[in-house]
């Protein structure tokens, strides 16, 4: 007999508008049978859309926090922010098991420091699990959640990164690099100097030393380690340019009259790349699962995560 989940999903700060979430939450309740959902956002425009009531919980907030917004001062300023009361209930909820949002990514960082936060952690931190050339998984941190870092802050996203490929990879020692322009110790801006040597002698860290960008998805490492702003560069570099290289593949097929391999290249490629299956980070260092989508996320992206979120709480691999 399957155990019952509940996942809360923020229905507003998505690209395509909460349309799509909640349609993303419909393929959630028909693939999955036993996960109840609580979705936070416009009670009205939630309720005109059919969802099964026995299922779906609601949660009345229709603000949002803008990209214009201080995450922090909305936390105090503004009283029914979806990202915040999703948090807040998924902290409450016993049987919550995570929650997924599309939203303001520095606005669910301060509600899950304030509803969620793993007190054995001084601060969350943004991993994707991404694609490498090895055909295994490269777990990214930091995304984008923290932009100023300091060294020790860069320790603790090592050992964030480690633990979670250890405990859904199975990898008893996973390799760690650093983010560089260089390979060399010496190489990189005053942060990753000053790192590299802390995280060399840092017990319970596989350190295998800096990793280029070039290299960042070789699968050289388990686990890169990086501040936010330049991980977030490499995570939409990726993805940009495999978008663009599909692209040219398609009009090379079209081109030469070899459009049917062309369609199977860029298939494979697609599968493989595939950023709405992809599309989700989680905060690692939470108590629960807190999953952070793409703001174009679709429906399909939605589903994508509720099925990370089910995979991890029953220790299967991340995107199994």
């Amino acid at each position: 007999m399957k155990k019952n989940y509940t996942i809360v999903i923020d229905t507003l700060g998505s690209d395509k508008g909460p349309e799509a979430i909640i349609e993303g939450t419909k393929l959630v309740l028909n693939e999955f049978n036993n996960v109840n959902i609580t979705l936070v956002g416009d009670e009205e425009l939630i309720k005109s859309k059919g969802l099964p009531t026995d299922r779906v919980k609601i949660i009345h907030a229709p603000e949002t926090v803008t990209n214009y917004d201080s995450p922090i001062e909305a936390f105090y300023k503004k009283a029914n922010v979806s990202v915040f009361k999703a948090v807040e209930e998924c902290s409450k909820d016993e049987n919550a098991i995570g929650i997924i949002s599309s939203g303001n990514t520095g606005a669910l960082l301060v509600g899950t420091l304030r509803y969620l936060l793993d007190e054995k952690r001084t601060r969350p931190a943004l991993a994707a699990i991404l694609p490498n050339m090895a055909k295994g998984f490269t777990c990214l941190v930091d995304t984008g959640a923290s932009i100023d870092c300091g060294p020790a802050q860069l320790v603790e996203f090592a050992h964030l990164g480690t633990d979670f490929m250890r405990k859904l990879y199975k990898i008893e020692n996973p390799r760690v690099g650093l983010l560089s322009n260089g390979s060399e110790p010496t190489k990189g801006n005053h942060l990753v100097k000053e790192t590299h040597p802390l995280l060399a002698k840092e017990e319970g860290i596989n350190f295998i030393g800096n990793v280029e960008g070039s290299k960042a998805l070789s699968g050289i490492c388990d686990v890169l380690v990086s501040e936010g702003f330049a991980g977030n560069q490499v995570l939409k570099n990726t993805e940009g340019t495999a978008i663009a290289l599909i692209t040219e593949i398609m009009k090379f097929g079209k081109k030469t009259g070899q459009e049917e391999v062309a369609q199977q290249i860029a298939g494979y490629l697609m599968k493989t790349y595939d950023f709405e299956s992809l599309g989700a980070g989680i905060m690692l260092g939470a108590r629960k699962l807190v999953l952070k989508c793409r703001g174009s996320s679709g429906p399909a992206a939605i589903r994508s995560a509720a099925k990370i979120l089910i995979n991890v709480i029953e220790d299967k691999t991340f995107y199994e």
